[in-house]
């Protein structure tokens, strides 16, 4: 089970890893849209698909056709485990290749976001030093780190309850033998 386990989750971690690198580092310099948070978690369901795929495979192949919820469930948040490293391994390498202020520019987002609503005097000085705080905790590493693996494993954790849930019925998507 452990092999399935590293096996789909660099799968599922290079499928994440690769465009949040390549996207994040080639487009650093276009002004964020809407769709950017759309993009990227539609990449991580992509991604963390393999949960699907390598539960599916465990229960045909090894299992004879049946798998139960919890071990189904824990198939699916070790892949999710290896995928979040991967995408916290990616993200810390383009936020170091490419030298972006990713806190700089969202503690200015925030600062923007104040200013929209119309914040001024003591309630945007707040504003401005909680976006300052931001920043000194963003350029920690033990802040930053955990922070990031929370983007991507929550996702994993949805999918891994919806693929044991869908998976433990041994006649869903059930293999015709012969």
């Amino acid at each position: 089970m452990l092999r399935i386990i590293v096996r789909y989750g660099v799968i599922g971690g290079l499928i994440v890893a690769v465009p949040l690198f390549t996207i994040t580092l080639f487009f650093s310099q276009h002004t964020e849209s809407s769709w950017d948070w759309a993009i990227g978690y539609l990449i991580m369901l992509v991604g963390l698909s393999t949960i699907f795929l390598a539960v599916k495979k465990h229960r045909d192949t090894d299992l004879g056709g049946v798998i139960r919820f919890w071990p189904a469930f824990g198939i699916g948040l070790g892949i999710s485990f290896v995928a979040g490293l991967f995408y916290v391994i990616a993200w810390e390498t383009v936020l170091d290749v490419g030298h972006l202020d990713f806190a700089g520019k969202y503690a200015q987002a925030m600062i923007d976001a104040a200013k929209a609503k119309g914040l001024t005097g003591d309630a945007l000085a707040k504003a401005i030093a909680e976006a300052d705080q931001f920043k000194v905790m963003y350029n920690n590493p033990l802040y930053r780190i955990p922070e990031t693996f929370m983007e991507i494993f929550p996702v994993g954790v949805l999918v891994s309850l919806i693929s044991a849930g869908l998976l433990r019925n041994s006649r869903f998507l059930a293999v015709k033998r012969a």
